[in-house]
């Protein structure tokens, strides 16, 4: 009776000090992760749509992109994206710039292309809306070539 007296002692004891540590656990505020890198965060999703904005456009594609430390993603082409918007700096209006690079009729059909993420640690939000895919083809660059 002495051994089972002990154990049931030693049981509680036991449960008591895991919920002491729980109920800490969990009244400890949550700490943001930390990347703990040497490179800022550079990952992107890309889409291409059809339709006049954003908002109303239907999905025809979509990539992802990251190029810190190296270039990956579902990106065909991720090295050659990413060595063009270092290029530009990361700004996506002069990697969609069409002016004077193709001849294309004046049908309005449009293409919506976008990128959100975060370029070197700062957060992107990019919408830019061809006319065409004959404008498109004209001025995606690399970059949303998928």
């Amino acid at each position: 009776m002495r051994y089972i007296t002990g154990a049931v002692a030693v049981g509680a004891a036991l449960v008591l000090g895991a919920l002491s540590t729980t109920a800490q656990a969990a009244a400890a505020p949550a700490q943001p992760a930390r990347t703990g890198g040497l490179y800022a965060p550079t990952e992107m999703v890309l889409t291409i749509g059809q339709g006049d904005s954003r908002a109303t456009a239907t999905a025809l594609r979509a990539a992802t992109l990251s190029c810190m430390p190296t270039a990956t993603g579902s990106h065909p082409y991720a090295k050659a994206a990413c060595a063009q918007l270092r290029s530009v700096a990361g700004d996506f209006a002069k990697v969609t710039n069409t002016t004077g690079q193709r001849i294309c009729n004046k049908i309005w059909a449009p293409i919506v292309v976008t990128a959100d993420g975060v370029w070197q640690g700062r957060r992107i939000s990019y919408t830019h809306t061809f006319a065409n895919s004959c404008e498109m083809g004209g001025g995606k660059g690399t970059v949303f070539e998928f």
